[in-house]
């Protein structure tokens, strides 16, 4: 092990599990202290064991990304205990139901919701820890998706979206030397993943990759750790796909 993030911070929200676990795993490795946020607490207290286990040390927070007021809470409180944060992943987000396969008939308090998780709360969570990222002159890395770039539901739409948001926070975080980039994972093996796409549709669209294996949680977590590393610290404002090469990125559908 490198112990690349010894003695730094790094904040995971959505990491009760799934990708935000392999994060928070990744980073625990290369000596990273972890901010685990989610609101599975349950989740997130086998996160921080198996994170101590690799080497880490972490702490949990229950956080909803759809609650404006407990995000502003929240970065108030890690701000004030933490001077420094070197990585602020913000990977947790809606990803399976109505979303994954709604347009039509969703009505506007959902679009609303669909809109304030995976859009605009990274956004905030972001601007409220601020202070802390640009001490340390850290970097954002939002979670895209392949769906982002043929948005055909709900999903692909907010992750479109993200998309945008990334670019222009890395030009406004960029004052504070702050980097913000996105990764666009494509199809995952992730039990979240798994379950949301049926058995033909999983077939077809892993056929559709050059790369003939099923990508995995590690493979989004290394590139995140690599982004978020000296190695990676002149890349920004970027959008950075990760789907072995798949011919067609509309993911779900």
């Amino acid at each position: 092990m490198t112990q690349r993030f010894a003695g730094k911070t790094v904040l995971v929200t959505g990491s009760a599990g799934g990708l935000g676990r392999a994060y928070a795993l990744a980073f625990g490795r290369e000596g990273a202290h972890l901010i685990l946020a989610d609101i599975n607490e349950a989740g997130l207290d086998e996160s921080m064991t198996l994170v101590e286990g690799v080497g880490g040390s972490a702490s949990t927070h229950r956080l909803d990304m759809a609650d404006e007021a407990q995000i502003q809470a929240f970065g108030a409180e890690i701000v004030a205990k933490h001077e420094r944060l070197d990585v602020l992943i913000n990977n947790a987000g809606l990803h399976a139901g109505e979303i994954a396969r709604g347009f039509f008939g969703l009505g506007q308090a959902k679009w609303q919701h669909f809109f304030a998780v995976n859009t605009i709360g990274p956004m905030l969570l972001a601007e409220a820890l601020r202070p802390a990222l640009a001490k340390a002159k850290g970097v954002i890395i939002n979670k895209s998706s392949m769906a982002s770039y043929n948005p055909a539901t709900a999903y692909g739409i907010t992750k479109a979206s993200l998309n945008v948001f990334t670019h222009a926070m890395a030009m406004q975080f960029g004052a504070d030397e702050i980097r913000c980039v996105g990764i666009a994972p494509g199809l995952m093996q992730t039990e979240a993943a798994r379950d949301g796409v049926a058995d033909d549709n999983w077939e077809r669209l892993k056929g559709m990759q050059s790369v003939k294996r099923q990508g995995t949680a590690e493979d989004i977590a290394n590139l995140g750790v690599f982004l978020a590393s000296d190695e990676g610290s002149f890349i920004n404002n970027q959008i950075i796909l990760c789907d072995g090469g798949n011919q067609m990125r509309g993911f779900r559908i």
